[in-house]
This record gives structure tokens, sequence and C-alpha cells, in this order.
């Protein structure tokens, strides 16, 4: 089994390491793009193309699916590449968790870049699974440049501020971009164990099992090889990435 993962930059860690706990015999393949991040200030048109040629990039390795690891990147080009590859290769998104928040009960917020706090399409997941339900958006600026980069103390300001616009009866928090999943715990310190971090990759993990028609194997073999891109050329890991427990647990594996 082999999977690709796109994104700009690091933030698909999260979801390669819950893939690779489910499939450690899978290959993955992480194809970033290091030259054209961030993304979510570019338009709708230079998103899709820095996503297509991402997944590209990838396609002489076989995949057998393609992840898009990234919500902004789901909301402008998962179309765009579904029509391109679907339904040879199948191409699954990144959704913020609103329904699980949701179903929980109890207000919550949505922390999410500004490109996607207020879109439609966030507005959209709200009135869809969460109408009635108390939602807080809070736009995190500079969160996901400073989780890219490893920079602990930007993370940690970016952080505080965001949690200073999240009220005080919040009972859960959706993280809204791929990035924020690697400073989980540095969130939970800063909002407390009273308040419930919902994201995106188990659910994305499992889904791309699902397409694929494969159950999760968590004891299997652990033969899966790893690959990197940097903006269509083989790479290695990001330096940045083995800060982060996913990016050391993915490190920690056969590169082919």
């Amino acid at each position: 089994m082999r999977i690709v993962l796109v994104d700009s930059g690091i933030g698909l860690l999260s979801t390669a390491a819950a893939l690779r706990e489910a499939r450690p015999d899978a290959d993955l393949i992480l194809s970033m793009d290091p030259d054209h991040m961030p993304w979510g200030p570019r338009s709708t048109a230079e998103i899709t193309r820095r996503v297509l040629a991402g997944a590209r990039a990838a396609l002489a390795e076989g995949p057998d699916a393609v992840v898009v690891a990234c919500n902004t990147a789901s909301v402008h080009a998962l179309e765009p590449l579904r029509a391109e590859l679907e339904p040879r290769i199948p191409v699954v998104g990144t959704v913020p968790a609103v329904k699980p928040a949701a179903d929980r009960g109890g207000p919550f917020a949505i922390w999410a870049t500004p490109a996607t706090t207020g879109s439609p399409y966030q507005r959209g997941l709200v009135e869809r699974f969460a109408r009635g339900t108390a939602v807080t958006p809070v736009a995190c600026p500079g969160l996901a440049d400073a989780v890219e980069r490893a920079d602990s103390s930007s993370v940690r300001d970016a952080v505080a501020r965001a949690a200073e616009r999240t009220p005080a009866d919040t009972s859960a928090v959706v993280l809204g971009c791929t990035h924020y999943d690697l400073v989980e715990e540095w969130i939970s310190a800063v909002l407390g164990d009273g308040v419930a971090l919902f994201t995106a990759a188990g659910a994305v993990a499992a889904q791309t099992l699902r397409r694929l028609g494969a159950e999760a194997r968590p004891g299997a073999p652990r033969t899966g090889a790893l690959r990197v891109y940097a903006s269509g050329r083989p790479a290695e890991m990001p330096e940045a990435a083995l800060r982060y427990p996913a990016g050391a647990l993915l490190a920690a594996e056969p590169v082919g």
C-alpha cells in the first residue's frame, strides 16, 4: 500500500503519523511545497496549481491514494484534484472536526488560519453540523508559520493570543489547521484539561483506508518506507519536523 500526502509544509505530519500507526506496512510519500508556502494567502487558482503540482510530483511512485492533508488546500483544490485523479486514484481531503465537536455538546471554538476563519466553507460546516450551538471562530495569525519553523517562542505567543480570544465557557476547541495538531499538547496546557481538543488526523487516516478497502493493522510488520518531496524534488525530512513527536516517529523508518 502506497499513500501520498500533500501539504504546503509539515502540517501533514499528524495525518501521516496516524496512517503509520494504523498501517506500519504502508509506504508513505510526503509531498511538501517549501518554495511556495504558505498557501493560505494565495488565490484559489494558485492553491489549486500548487496542490496539483504536489500530487503530480509523486505520481511516479505509483500511489494507491492521495491525501490532501491541509484544510485550506482541501477547501480550494480537492475537487480539481479529484477530477484529475479519480476514479483511478482515490483522493481524500481534510475537514475540520466540527461534527464530532457539535455532537459532544456545549459551546466550542474553531481555531483556524485567518484565510479559513469566516470563510463560506467554515460557515457552511457550522451551519450544517452545529446549528443551535454556540460556536466561536478564532483566527490564529502566525501560528501555522511558527509551527512550520518549530519556533517555540512564537508558537507560545500565538497560542496565548488565541486562548485570550476564546470564551471562558468553551468546552472544546476544533483545530482547523493540520499544523496545529503538532502543538496539541501546548494548546491543551494553555486551555486546561477541561477543554477537549478535536483534530481530523485520525478520521482522515481511517477514511483513507476505507477508500482503499483496507483495514487498520497496527500490529503489522513495520516495513513501510518513507519518501519526501520538496516542491517536486526528492528531499529529506525537514529538520523542523524532527522537533515534533509525529516527525520523529516517521523519521525512524526505512527511507526509500
